[in-house]
């Protein structure tokens, strides 16, 4: 397996991928691969996506996940999917509030980016040095506004299951705001102001 994938990888994935498919899947590109199509710089070094088939044809996963793992093998890059990829994080997006992005179609293969905003709130679940590098150039590079994501941040963090990882992302995405908050939307940028738009989504009230 490659030790840093690129654009050509990718393509190859793909096009492995979808030759053998026996039916229509729906692939949503997420993590630092997704990071690499919006303007991230950082090398990542396997895909990450979430993979969605139709009710009608749940009857072909076996073939399906055959087809993902012969197309690794041949583009040489390790994959990571699932079917709920919320489930990788502790914090959930309200289903209504995950949208996609149509990237490419290949034969009965659609793949899809997660929104960028979306893409944000998992990044900033998770939080490594290597997360924050992701944000600052991609949440920039796409033009992410600052109240849509804090709002997002909000929702997600109220609608997500209690667990102590909840204040972790509080704190989180607190901090990016306070910290990164001007080299992402500029010298004007108000990160008390975001903080706060991000505080009444998640219905946080100071005690």
């Amino acid at each position: 397996m490659r030790n840093a994938l690129d654009r050509r990888d990718l393509a190859r994935f793909f096009e492995a991928f979808a030759r053998p498919l026996p039916c229509r899947a729906r692939l949503i590109l997420t993590g630092g691969t997704e990071a690499l199509l919006l303007g991230g710089r950082r090398p990542t070094g396997d895909v990450d996506f979430g993979l969605v088939l139709s009710g009608k044809d749940v009857q072909w996963w076996p073939e399906v996940e055959s087809a993902v793992a012969a197309a690794a093998r041949e583009a040489g890059v390790a994959v990571q999917y699932s079917t709920d990829i919320d489930r990788w994080s502790s914090v959930a997006i309200p289903p209504r509030r995950r949208k996609t992005r149509s990237y490419r179609r290949i034969g009965r293969l659609s793949v899809h980016l997660l929104d960028p905003a979306c893409w944000a709130v998992y990044k900033l679940a998770r939080y490594l040095d290597a997360d924050v590098e992701d944000l600052r150039a991609v949440l920039r590079r796409q033009r992410v506004s600052s109240v849509a994501l804090a709002r997002l941040c909000g929702v997600s963090l109220r609608a997500s299951p209690r667990s102590s990882q909840l204040f972790l992302f509080r704190k989180q995405v607190e901090h990016f705001l306070l910290e990164h908050g001007r080299v992402v939307w500029g010298p004007g940028f108000d990160p008390t102001r975001a903080i706060a738009t991000f505080h009444r989504a998640a219905r946080i009230t100071r005690r």
